[in-house]
């Protein structure tokens, strides 16, 4: 994605592209591993020393807010953050904390009954367990028992 369109994609969200938010909006685009705060901090601030870490955290709640970015929480570890456009799903590795992309397939909603008064937003499907190269390590610690 090239300048102009991480700029208008920012500005169609009604957000300004200020040269910080530009920085973390472009990183994030560019890196699909699913980077913490922390690294995309140390990322951008390698690139530009002026913008601190409470900015990038900032920026990040806005993109966040704006639909730009996903924040795919990961229970007892950092939030890692994603801006992939296309809906997709999350597997999450229980042993390295490792994000990866599935696939999207539509999800049963949740009768209306049961959501009281409740405004769904969007569902996403988190799937957990162990990643590929952490099941076999797992397999072979077994078989060496």
């Amino acid at each position: 994605m090239d300048v102009q369109e991480i700029r208008q994609k920012l500005e169609d969200s009604g957000l300004r592209c200020t040269t910080q938010r530009y920085a973390v909006m472009s990183f994030l685009m560019d890196h699909h591993e699913h980077p913490t705060a922390a690294e995309i901090y140390e990322a951008v601030n390698r690139v530009d020393p002026r913008s601190s870490r409470a900015t990038t955290y900032n920026n990040l709640n806005d993109l966040v807010e704006a639909g730009l970015v996903r924040q795919v929480a990961s229970e007892g570890r950092a939030a890692r953050y994603d801006a992939r456009g296309e809906q997709h799903h999350h597997f999450i590795c229980d042993r390295c904390g490792n994000v990866e992309d599935l696939d999207w397939y539509e999800l049963p909603q949740p009768a209306l009954a049961s959501l009281g008064r409740r405004v769904v937003r969007d569902t996403e499907l988190i799937v957990r367990g162990l990643c590929t190269q952490c099941a076999p390590r797992r397999r072979s610690q077994a078989q060496n028992s």
